[in-house]
């Protein structure tokens, strides 16, 4: 017979984790609150209780006393159904990320969208592997455009705004023939990798150190005139290149 396990132990299947690995200087409750919440980010509709414990590989009441600690900091609530959700607390934590980069760029994104008509999107590299929507702006005056929303974590190798960065770096053995294309051109064209039937293109904003890149670009249904998208997606990546040097 299993011997018992005290309520802190995670089951021996570990669910959906964030890849962090746990080590005996890092406080496991908390890095299971953390997972909690990146968990929720991933089901826009909730979690109950029961497929929070499964998702993160805790005992249910642990879970549940994590989630009663994030509902009381205002990270997560629930609903009349018992399901749970991101809370509101999260857009005052949220704010003063990367604020000065947000606040520099939104009128550049703007001015792209409004431009080109079209959905455009500022992203940041997070970690080696991944790239992270950071802002979205969507045109005010076009018949129909992509939506998505900001936050939305992608590998850094699929879609046009990871190309763009990897093309922002030397040259390595084994790349992807599109980085190689976007390095030579100066944006990355990527049709379907992230949303099925939207073709992406992206810039690197110049200047950047390699952990800290950022690209420019658009998200849209026809890309027929790809290298004047391109160009304007370059031009606004320069435009908020020169500001951040200021």
């Amino acid at each position: 017979m299993p011997s018992a396990r005290s309520d802190e132990e995670k089951h021996d299947n570990p669910g959906i984790s964030s890849g962090v690995q746990l080590d005996s200087r890092m406080s496991k409750t908390l890095h299971n609150g953390l997972e909690i919440l990146e968990l929720l980010t991933q089901h826009k509709y909730g979690l109950t209780i029961t497929e929070i414990a499964d998702g993160i590989g805790v005992h249910r009441t642990v879970a549940d006393r994590l989630v009663r600690t994030l509902d009381a900091h205002r990270l997560c609530r629930r609903t009349e159904n018992k399901r749970i959700l991101l809370g509101s607390g999260l857009v005052s934590l949220a704010s003063a990320v990367e604020q000065d980069l947000r606040e520099l760029a939104r009128p550049v994104l703007e001015e792209l969208a409004e431009t080109v008509e079209a959905t455009a999107h500022l992203a940041v590299r997070e970690g080696e592997d991944s790239v992270r929507a950071l802002m979205v702006i969507e045109p005010r005056n076009s018949r129909a455009h992509v939506g998505f929303n900001a936050g939305q974590v992608d590998p850094i190798n699929r879609g046009s705004a990871g190309l763009a960065m990897l093309a922002a770096l030397p040259p390595r053995d084994g790349e992807r023939p599109e980085v190689t294309r976007a390095r030579e051109r100066g944006f990355a064209v990527t049709s379907g990798e992230v949303t099925h039937s939207v073709t992406g293109i992206s810039a690197a904003v110049p200047n950047r150190r390699p952990s800290d890149l950022v690209s420019i670009g658009l998200s849209v249904f026809d890309s027929s005139d790809e290298q004047k998208l391109g160009e304007a997606v370059m031009a606004a990546a320069r435009r908020l290149g020169a500001l951040l040097l200021r």
